[in-house]
């Protein structure tokens, strides 16, 4: 009798916190450590980085995409100085998760100054030689000598794209995530939320700084942060509208886009 119960409680608390998740419209997933990578389909991959961009960026643009066993390579020369790929190893939390998919670009600034960050922790993840937390330790000891740098002048990066999934935005927070949240993201190397006045810590509302790399770097210290702006509503519902297809490819593609 004593056992019924115990699994009952059991059914009735994995009942409740799948509710919760639900209601809260994000998918969570359990942490990988296994440092392998799943070859996203090229055409998917491509039409996924693309949605990052806005429309009429979208045909001059460099497409970078994933081969696990090597890092990004150049599927596609654009002309207009934007690239994009898809971000798959979150370098800043020292952890090789498998499901985190995330389009991304950047104007030519952010291609010259922090896309090589993306390409050589991907390269080091595919070499298999390496833990996350020691390409996270390269990257931060790249970061202080200065072969890293920060954007030399404002610049932008779109991430226009219908859904992505990744970490949330504060840095004590490891659960990777599905979200809706097209925005926009200008460079503001060495900026702190104070400095935009959104306090405490970003939490008042937007715009709001990220700075990952600040957990570990400090928060006067970290050249790769951004002043996040958020779609209105009206845009976010049009963003999905015209991304129907995209999204059903990417729900078809892994169960975690549903």
């Amino acid at each position: 009798m004593n056992t019924m119960i115990s699994t009952a409680k059991k059914r009735l608390r994995a009942f409740l916190l799948s509710a919760i998740l639900l209601s809260a419209a994000q998918s969570f997933a359990q942490k990988s450590t296994d440092p392998k990578l799943d070859k996203m389909p090229a055409a998917l991959e491509t039409d996924y980085a693309l949605s990052a961009l806005p429309p009429q960026l979208r045909p001059g643009a460099t497409v970078y995409l994933l081969d696990p066993e090597k890092g990004y390579y150049i599927a596609r020369k654009g002309s207009n100085g934007f690239i994009t790929f898809v971000m798959r190893t979150a370098w800043e939390w020292a952890e090789f998760s498998n499901d985190i998919v995330t389009a991304i670009s950047y104007d030519a600034e952010g291609a010259r100054t922090i896309f090589p960050v993306y390409m050589d922790a991907a390269a080091m993840r595919a070499s298999g030689k390496f833990t996350a937390l020691q390409v996270r330790n390269i990257i931060v000891d790249r970061i202080k000598k200065g072969i890293y740098k920060a954007p030399a002048r404002p610049g932008i990066s779109y991430m226009l794209a219908p859904v992505m999934r990744t970490y949330p935005a504060k840095p004590d927070q490891h659960e990777v995530m599905t979200m809706h949240m097209p925005h926009y993201m200008f460079y503001a190397p060495y900026l702190t939320n104070d400095d935009i006045g959104n306090i405490p810590d970003g939490q008042a509302d937007f715009p709001l700084l990220v700075n990952p790399e600040a957990m570990f770097l400090g928060k006067r210290k970290a050249p790769y942060g951004y002043i996040i702006v958020p779609k209105g509503e009206k845009e976010r519902a049009k963003i999905v509208a015209d991304n129907k297809v995209l999204l059903k490819r990417l729900a078809d593609y892994s169960p975690y886009f549903k």
